[in-house]
């Protein structure tokens, strides 16, 4: 069972010193915090890192309720950074211990799951000194057009 998107978000503003057992958080203010978790969600993924998180088509469509489905690792770097973002709103400072564990948590999460885009020369381009004749019957690469999706997509056609 993984964390939901309501508990990363109530660990992010207890970071930034906002505890809901202490502080009672509107439902606007939790919306607003689920709006952001899932636009810096979708950011990460746009950059290769891809957790499994559930991104709704339109804001109105994410539950706080529902689950994240990202690994165990991954969730410090969520709250972390999701704390980041908030505490300016809040008029809150983040310490630099928050800000240096955020950064080192993401720095991890690059190393993790970001899938560098695959490299292919061009068609047509020269194969070069490694050029094994015996190997490739044709001196000059040849490049079938590829369709890419992400490691927990599937492609129905």
């Amino acid at each position: 069972m993984s964390w939901t998107k309501r508990q990363i978000i109530q660990q992010a503003f207890d970071e930034i010193g906002l505890a809901p057992y202490v502080f009672d958080l509107t439902a606007d203010q939790l919306e607003s915090a689920l709006r952001r978790l899932d636009s810096m969600i979708a950011g990460w993924e746009s950059k290769g890192i891809r957790l499994g998180y559930p991104l709704p088509s339109s804001p109105q469509n994410s539950d706080l309720d529902s689950e994240t489905n990202m690994p165990d690792v991954a969730v410090e770097a969520a709250f972390l950074q999701l704390a980041v973002r908030l505490a300016p709103s809040y008029g809150k400072v983040v310490s630099a211990e928050t800000k240096a564990a955020a950064k080192q948590a993401y720095d991890s999460l690059l190393v993790q799951f970001a899938t560098p885009p695959e490299m292919h020369l061009p068609a047509g381009y020269p194969a070069g000194a490694g050029y094994k004749p015996y190997a490739i019957d044709d001196p000059f690469t040849s490049r079938e057009e590829q369709i890419h999706v992400g490691s927990d997509s599937v492609l129905e056609i």
